[in-house]
């Protein structure tokens, strides 16, 4: 006789929904995670699901509302008639919220846990209605209402006893000091700054030490931000716990280090590149976090308009020469290259590409990471690729004069190449590969075009409100204090954590090589005289961009004053 397989109410109400893999719940039974706890639970805290989606589609389902910290009560205790202890509330994750006519609403996260439930109306003898609500905002509850107040960060924190935080550790007992890291709180704590970084769409985590303090920041659309921070008395223990997860020296704390660390979060697969840097008063620990799955890699959601898109992959499509992406660190232009690659990545083309490092894997392309300690340069690799057959390459940097003479090269024997150089804008780059010694008439053969960039933060579509440009920043823009200029800037809210930005869009100067410029680069001219034949050409600089874009509601003037040079004006 068959024997029925029971399945668990929130798997058969995940995989209707398709919030699901059913691979996912194999490697659960597999690996025997669930072992009598909440499957939801299980899922959020092996990084199979966000807990957000699993409350959001149970509350579809089952009909109970889903609510948010924000909705839990703020002055005053919400059922002071009942008395519930911290630790009762605590173990079952549980708060309640409000009793109106013989009814007590309670905030749960597992809305299965019927014992629980039955228990409470007898015990108090009143009905039950059900709310959704996350672990963290239970707890966090829980512990303002019923406990001696303080955030998730203070919860974990107070689970370490100083003893397994002694600062004074001997560093060559690296026994001592994995074990340290390897207890729970510890563990738990860094999970706790990883995954808050993800949830808040952060690109990078900065763990800094000071004299007397342990500074915690995240970089969010491009700019740093203050967040609660552990005490100092946890330097050694979290910076030991990331080493291992990044398979480092973690006896090793004079020299810097690099490593890397895969986590799963959101049920995405995420990449977390780390950094040590030894300080004086304590190891800095630098986190750079690649969502694969999170790279725009199309042209036309990157803030292109739509003349210089349509130039762009016209140059993009070309059978050979070198295309140039432009800008400061941070400015997009690997994200560029990548979405241009993507755009002629078809059967009929080999791509190979050489960065440092590859931060993103391209289906279809061959990517090469460099690797200076073992000689494998961007100028050595860039040679064994030109032997590969290759239609296009990708160069990750042009850093010297070797590398840029061989990808000139490439690019006049009949590949297509693209590159990028640190430069201020489009004509800069011209003058710099002419610094490295490349040869004026090989760059005028080789160069198509080069693209200048940056990255403006975009204002909230929440808080958004519209105002009057005063008369010093119509000056400073160079636009005549007669015209009515209108301009938006973000309030900032909850949705935005109140910065008034949500995301990040591109401005762009694309400049296309003619034979008028070609003439100018042959008799060496100045980069500022070269920028002046592209503008008479067509070309729009980067501030008339960003302009167009505070004018659409896109952008804020100060944004644009931040990221562009003050010459560069309507």
């Amino acid at each position: 006789m068959a024997v029925l397989k029971k399945i668990d109410p929130v798997e058969k109400i995940l995989l209707a929904k398709n919030q699901l893999n059913p691979q996912a719940m194999e490697e659960v039974r597999k690996n025997n995670l669930q072992n009598g706890k909440f499957l939801g639970r299980v899922l959020v805290d092996h990084g199979y699901m966000n807990v957000q989606n699993l409350l959001e589609t149970l509350s579809e389902e089952l009909g109970f509302p889903y609510i948010k910290k924000e909705q839990y009560p703020r002055d005053l205790l919400p059922v002071p008639d009942l008395e519930f202890s911290e630790s009762y509330l605590k173990e079952k994750v549980i708060f309640p919220l409000e009793t109106d006519n013989g009814t007590l609403t309670l905030a749960v996260f597992d809305p299965f846990d019927w014992p629980t439930f039955e228990d409470l109306k007898i015990n108090i003898g009143k009905d039950l209605k059900l709310v959704l609500s996350t672990p963290e905002d239970i707890l966090e509850a829980v512990e303002t209402w019923y406990g001696l107040g303080g955030s998730a960060m203070d919860r974990m924190v107070g689970d370490i006893s100083d003893d397994d935080a002694d600062l004074d550790i001997d560093p060559e007992n690296t026994e001592h000091i994995r074990d340290m890291a390897s207890e729970a709180p510890v563990i738990k704590l860094v999970n706790h700054i990883i995954n808050q970084a993800i949830e808040t769409g952060a690109s990078d985590i900065h763990l800094e030490p000071f004299l007397d303090e342990l500074a915690l920041r995240y970089r969010i659309d491009g700019m740093l931000y203050d967040f609660e921070a552990p005490p100092k008395r946890l330097q050694s223990a979290i910076s030991t716990r990331i080493k291992i997860m990044a398979k480092l020296d973690i006896s090793e704390r004079r020299l810097p280090q690099d490593g890397k660390i895969r986590v799963k979060s959101q049920g995405k697969d995420i990449d977390i590149r780390v950094s040590t840097l030894p300080t004086i008063y304590g190891e800095s620990v630098v986190m750079r976090i690649l969502d694969r799955g999170n790279i725009v890699v199309d042209l036309e959601h990157l803030g292109f308009p739509e003349k210089e898109l349509k130039g762009f992959q016209n140059l993009i499509k070309k059978p050979y020469g070198m295309v140039l992406v432009t800008g400061p660190t941070g400015s997009g232009k690997t994200t560029t290259l990548y979405a241009g690659l993507s755009k002629i990545n078809t059967p009929d083309k080999k791509i190979v590409t050489i960065e440092d490092p590859v931060e993103y894997q391209l289906k279809g392309v061959n990517q090469i990471h460099v690797k200076p300690q073992i000689g494998l340069t961007f100028a050595n690799g860039l040679r064994s690729i030109v032997r590969q057959d290759p239609d296009v390459i990708m160069v990750g940097e042009i850093r010297d004069p070797e590398t840029a003479d061989i990808s000139i090269q490439a690019a006049l024997t009949g590949h297509l190449v693209f590159s990028t150089v640190h430069t201020n804008d489009a004509a800069g780059a011209i003058t710099r590969l002419q610094d490295m010694g490349v040869e004026s008439f090989l760059i005028s053969s080789a160069l198509l075009g080069v693209l200048a960039q940056r990255l403006v933060r975009v204002i909230c579509t929440e808080c958004k409100v519209q105002y009057e440009l005063d008369t010093e920043t119509k000056a400073e823009l160079g636009i005549r204090q007669d015209r009515s200029v209108p301009a938006y800037r973000g309030k900032g809210c909850k949705n935005c954590n109140l910065t008034g930005y949500r995301g990040r869009m591109g401005i762009y100067e694309l400049l296309i090589i003619d034979d008028s410029i070609r003439r100018l680069i042959l008799s060496k001219s100045s980069a500022q005289i070269i920028r002046d034949r592209g503008r008479k050409l067509g070309m729009t600089v980067l501030r008339e961009d960003g302009l167009r874009k505070v004018v659409r509601g896109i952008t804020t003037v100060e944004e644009i004053m931040r990221v562009t040079q003050a010459d560069q004006v309507t």
